[in-house]
């Protein structure tokens, strides 16, 4: 009885964590480009009371053992890197991967992120930056002079300037892929950050073989779900609910066992 005390804790705190990772992904329905995560559970060691096969008394083999779990944890939080539905914004700078990829950028202390956030703008010189000012790599400028901006699926960037017929090619966007996205570090400000376990960087041209390709104009929302979400959440909080039962349960027995008398 007092191992369950500790086995339902477990079941708890492991719910609580859920709660936290759900609570995270509606915080960020709006959010643009943002990944929801989801919490992977793993049960604990078992104390094995019999094994399976063993024999008892009158020498016959036992097919079913007795083994008693220690109750569950939190192995993993897992982003789901589904796409979130697409935005129209009619704004020039405005992007969507559509498929596989992350644009590159550069972070003030030299390192590279990687963003799915396509809402770029330009800073004072001209340089597509993202909406902290973090440029993307490689960088871009737009001429003063410019009226207006295309951007193609394959990432070729043009414009037309003031007094030009034809417009001027000034630079090509670069994704990058990861054979494990889902091993990338969360960075906050809708970056990530490769690890060894995400796995080296692939760079390439949109619309080459694996990548996506660009839309312009339009913006990736979040890929969070409000009604899943919800759902999500009133299992765990029942979980939790159930959790807290067993221990009132366990406390129980055990005020029960303190009482008897001989």
């Amino acid at each position: 009885m007092i191992s369950a005390l500790w086995t339902a804790a477990t079941g708890m705190k492991a719910q609580q964590t859920n709660i936290d990772v759900i609570s995270n992904n509606l915080a960020n329905v709006n959010t643009t480009g943002f990944k929801k995560s989801r919490v992977n559970f793993q049960d604990l060691m078992y104390q094995r009371v019999r094994e399976a096969g063993t024999l008892n008394a009158q020498g016959a083999q036992v097919p079913l053992g007795i083994e008693i779990g220690h109750g569950a944890r939190v192995s993993a939080t897992q982003k789901i890197f589904t796409t979130g539905d697409l935005q129209n914004t009619g704004n020039a700078l405005d992007i969507v991967i559509e498929g596989d990829g992350f644009l590159q950028v550069l972070l003030p202390d030299g390192t590279m992120a990687y963003t799915r956030d396509g809402s770029l703008k330009m800073d004072s010189t001209g340089r597509i930056v993202t909406s902290d000012g973090y440029p993307i790599q490689p960088e871009i400028f737009i001429p003063q002079d410019t009226i207006e901006i295309s951007i193609t699926t394959d990432g070729t960037v043009s414009v037309l300037r003031g007094g030009n017929a034809m417009p001027e090619q000034v630079g090509q966007i670069q994704l990058a892929r990861f054979s494990n996205p889902a091993g990338l570090n969360s960075l906050g400000r809708n970056l990530f950050g490769a690890t060894v376990a995400s796995g080296e960087p692939m760079i390439n041209n949109p619309g080459a073989e694996g990548y996506g390709t660009i839309i312009q104009n339009f913006l990736e929302m979040s890929n969070v779900h409000v009604v899943e979400e919800m759902v999500n959440m009133i299992a765990a909080q029942r979980a939790y609910e159930i959790n807290s039962k067993a221990i009132q349960a366990a406390d129980e027995m055990l005020g029960t066992a303190s009482q008897l008398r001989r």
